[in-house]
């Protein structure tokens, strides 16, 4: 059993290159005291010296002085790892290049420099960064932090707007795009540009302090260690358990933690998110089921680390690290070239013969690629690993079998997938997907911007397995429902779908729920057999089992929870979920709350959907629906009931129509429909949507009980 358990750490999940890497603070007593137009002062009561001269790449000095100063002076807070810094680098840019092209009397009439205060980058660091993001702006090392601390900044992509005086007129975030866990889908206000334009007419500064966002700037420590823990002892195995599957060299995170100078510039960050719970990523309520696969770092742990960050960050003992750990040995090859296998695939499978090219800064569609590998007969996967080709910019990618209309096929075909820090995945002996003969692999790849334009060039690799070898084949089984609306400003909407067939045997390994921006909450509940009618309540109907329960999902972590004991079938009648929305004005993710919510594949738009592990022993399977408590196919409705079932079937039907037959084949229905909804919805298995099929099923959704 334990082999099984380890089999299904693939965690989906998401490394969001903006939220996982700073919040939302005060800056400080010091920030508070600004007024519009009002420089720093110092003890004597007089402006605040804020000039300095610091070594910059290529061998320069940069100087800022209020002989040498412009009209407006912009310091742009670098950190050569921080996300934000790598989006906003070019915007800031882009912003100062704009207004000084409107403002040709002045030469120039905004200075941008860009101060590096954080003990981990040097000079060759920040050389690198600017050839790497093409930055045009001077870029000035800040090593001993003296400036930072002056002008008290304290995260990078910070920016703060001096004027010809060196007084400080703002102080704060670029715009409002991003918050903590908060990525939103456009920008309301622009505090930078307002600023400067402000300062040139000649205007006291409207909002003169906003709240920063970015890493916490890791100044160079100061003051005697007041702890015994050490790095090499206690910290770096901590870190390789709880860290670096992401944070290593190569990987998505965007710095690596195996490397003790590296480490000492993110104590403070890493003291953040722990205790924010942001790091490690996971949001099972603990009360309900135990995951093989859990993120939890232990209360201990956290109190270890700041402590150690406390006390002062000391090294210790080479020695202790070599018989601990060894953080280096996660580092992947450079050109992503390792398989994680026990052997080498037998089979490699690329997205396509091109690569994609990724944006600088804005969003990405999904992407979808069909690729025909070739099978003549039916196929036995034993292993999977998808292999970014670039895995700075892939969120995710999940490849998808694609059988032909005629093959025996059950579930949505899910064949494998990669999120940030997943090993490969080789099943246990005797278990195995099918790929039916014919088959072609469809690849949905999610992009996340890096602030450079980049490529990919995804890839698959399978392990084969003889048929004859195989005791139990894994499918994916989904539970889905497509036909919601969410209201304007509704806060807490629910949403429910269930699997309609279950295997008689079998066994559930992991779920993993997804929704989009709009959702709030997911939970997924069992109903055992003769579950007695009288035991429905609202708060427990059928006495149903929590399995799941997400109470904050976050759509920038998808993760596959993967049950450490895999859940018998054969005395389970019907598995279902309950989803909920907050499509109002509470929820920063929400693009507009105003708007009716309907489903669709873009994440402005919604979806409902319970992607299921299940295995299944290869014997005859006896597939059933709700033997005990079936209600009839067709309830028992009014007339007003029955023509709005009517109603809503000839407007589905409709919406899709391209042909205008009055049906619907997969491929007039919207991509994600067509992949994970069509074994919902063809009650008869024709491969077809008719008008019936459409009212029956919104006949049971309006005979429902309420709780349900």
């Amino acid at each position: 059993m334990r082999q099984i358990k380890q089999t299904w750490c693939f965690g989906l999940m998401r490394f969001s290159i903006h939220c996982d890497s700073f919040r939302v603070i005060a800056v400080g007593a010091l920030l508070v005291s600004l007024v519009a137009g009002s420089p720093y002062t110092n003890a004597d009561g007089g402006p605040e010296d804020h000039s300095f001269e610091l070594p910059g790449i290529d061998d320069s000095v940069v100087k800022l002085t209020r002989r040498s100063a412009s009209p407006v002076n912009v310091i742009f807070l670098v950190g050569t790892e921080c996300p934000l810094v790598k989006i906003y680098a070019s915007r800031v840019s882009k912003t100062v290049q704009e207004i000084n092209r409107s403002h040709p009397k002045h030469s120039p009439a905004v200075r941008l420099i860009g101060l590096c205060s954080t003990v981990q980058d040097s000079i060759d660091d920040l050389q690198a960064f600017a050839d790497d993001q093409q930055i045009e702006f001077t870029l000035a090392k800040d090593f001993d932090g003296s400036v930072g601390k002056r002008l008290g900044a304290t995260r990078t992509s910070e920016v703060l707007v001096l004027d010809q005086d060196l007084a400080i007129r703002y102080q704060g975030r670029v715009d409002d795009e991003y918050e903590p866990g908060v990525s939103r889908t456009k920008v309301t206000r622009h505090d930078l540009r307002r600023a400067i334009d402000e300062i040139l007419a000649g205007r006291p500064v409207s909002v003169p302090v906003t709240k920063p966002v970015g890493c916490l700037i890791g100044y160079a420590t100061e003051g005697p260690v007041t702890t015994e823990l050490t790095y090499t002892r206690d910290i770096a195995p901590i870190l390789d358990r709880q860290c670096n599957e992401c944070h290593r060299r190569g990987d998505i995170g965007p710095f690596a933690l195996t490397d003790y100078a590296e480490v000492v510039g993110w104590g403070p960050m890493m003291v953040e998110v722990i205790d924010e719970q942001r790091m490690p990523p996971w949001h099972a309520d603990p009360k309900f089921g135990t995951f093989v696969n859990a993120r939890h770092m232990p209360d201990s742990e956290k109190q270890m680390v700041r402590d150690w960050v406390d006390g002062g960050m000391p090294y210790g003992d080479l020695t202790d690290l070599q018989k601990e750990t060894s953080p280096a040995s996660l580092a992947i090859a450079d050109d992503g070239s390792e398989w994680q296998f026990s052997r080498e695939p037998d089979l490699i499978v690329s997205m396509s013969d091109h690569s994609f090219e990724v944006p600088a800064d804005q969003s990405v569609d999904y992407q979808y690629y069909v690729v025909d590998p070739g099978f003549k007969e039916d196929t036995w996967v034993v292993g999977t690993e998808v292999q970014p080709g670039n895995r700075s910019v892939v969120h995710h990618c999940i490849v998808f079998i694609r059988p032909p209309d005629d093959a025996n096929f059950r579930g949505v075909g899910w064949l494998g997938a990669y999120v940030p820090g997943q090993r490969g995945a080789e099943f246990p002996e005797g278990y195995a997907r099918r790929i039916p003969a014919g088959s072609k692999l469809v690849f949905q790849m999610h992009y996340t911007p890096t602030g450079t334009k980049q490529t990919d060039q995804t890839r698959i690799g399978l392990l084969l397995g003889k048929e004859e070898n195989v005791t139990h084949e894994i499918i994916t089984l989904t539970a889905i429902n497509s036909e919601f609306e969410i209201p304007p400003n509704a806060q807490d909407h629910a949403v429910r779908a269930s699997i309609r067939r279950l295997p008689e045997r079998g066994e559930l390994l992991a779920i993993a729920p997804h929704m989009h921006l709009r959702g709030k909450s997911f939970r997924v509940f069992a109903e055992p057999i003769m579950s007695p009618p009288d035991s429905h309540t609202s708060d427990n109907p059928g006495r149903s089992e929590i399995l799941l329960s997400v109470p904050h999902y976050d759509f920038n972590w998808q993760h596959v929870y993967a049950f450490a004991d895999p859940l018998p079938l054969s005395s389970v009648d019907k598995i279902w979920f309950e989803a909920t929305f907050d499509n109002s004005s509470s929820n920063p993710f929400n693009p507009d709350p105003a708007a009716a919510v309907f489903w669709g594949d873009q994440t402005d738009e919604e979806m409902a959907i319970g992607f299921f592990e299940v295995s299944i022993p290869r014997q005859p399977i006896v597939q059933r629906t709700r033997t005990v408590k079936a209600k009839p196919d067709s309830p028992q409705l009014n007339d007003e009931e029955r023509r709005r079932a009517k109603q809503f079937a000839e407007q589905y039907i409709h919406r899709w129509d391209a042909n205008r037959d009055g049906k619907l084949v997969s491929e007039e229905l919207p991509k994600s429909i067509a992949r994970f909804g069509m074994d919902q919805l063809d009650r008869n298995r024709n491969g077809v949507l008719e008008t019936d099929e459409i009212e029956r099923l919104y006949q049971q959704h309006l005979k429902k009980p309420a709780s349900r």
